[in-house]
């Protein structure tokens, strides 16, 4: 963890800009955690003596980079716990995706269920209500065409486990790298071009507005989007 990851922070939270292939959080891998990472980094830097509290407001996919904002108090965890519930946190996503098939819009709403099979951490999309699937929400639009993909921008209603990749290709438009719902290739970092590019919300305790927008990572195509 390096000061350069840090898009945001004051005492009460810290907002980074993780890099495709980092853990949030501890899973069944036992894999080291960016949370791990962020809380060595604030022992050494703050030359704190004991435990670092460090909580966690939201998820981010492993092969998705961008913003995760973390709680440096519990009244912040538990007051931006309240806003993500509330949706008062406005999240926007970049995705490199293959181009639409052409009878598909370039603007529009996606409404759809979603079902997750956690054991194989798999997520099936329907179209209509069914046993056990959620709803889920996106609004999406075309912002940029490359040579061999389009670059769109993304605004969730709804947070479902694995929304945009499982949305976004069931409408022909599969995220760059994603094997796990119908990439071709994988990316040579095991990432996938999906990014958490912004996020505005009311600071819980100042209630400021927080207004903060991660840079891509550092690869030839998302290089040429912007």
């Amino acid at each position: 963890m390096t000061s350069p990851d840090i898009l945001y922070e004051d005492n009460h939270l810290m907002i980074v800009n993780k890099k495709c292939g980092e853990l949030v959080q501890g899973d069944k891998t036992g894999d080291k955690t960016l949370m791990d990472d962020i809380k060595a980094f604030i022992k050494v830097r703050d030359n704190k003596p004991g435990n670092v509290y460090l909580g966690l407001t939201h998820r981010l996919d492993r092969p998705t980079s961008g913003i995760v904002i973390f709680a440096k108090t519990s009244k912040a965890l538990t007051r931006m716990n309240e806003k993500f519930k509330k949706r008062e946190v406005d999240k926007t996503y970049w995705a490199v995706t293959t181009p639409l098939p052409k009878n598909v819009p370039t603007i529009d709403t996606l409404e759809h269920y979603l079902k997750k099979n956690a054991k194989k951490n798999l997520v099936t999309v329907y179209t209509k209500p069914t046993d056990g699937a959620k709803k889920a929400i996106l609004h999406y639009k075309l912002i940029q065409q490359l040579d061999n993909y389009w670059l769109f921008e993304i605004n969730l209603e709804t947070g479902r486990s694995h929304q945009i990749r499982t949305q976004m290709a069931k409408i022909g438009a599969v995220i760059k790298g994603d094997l796990k719902y119908g990439a071709k290739r994988s990316n040579p970092d095991g990432g996938i071009h999906l990014h958490a590019r912004k996020v505005v919300f009311e600071h819980p305790t100042t209630k400021e507005i927080v207004d903060v927008t991660a840079p891509t990572p550092d690869d030839p195509i998302w290089n040429a989007c912007g």
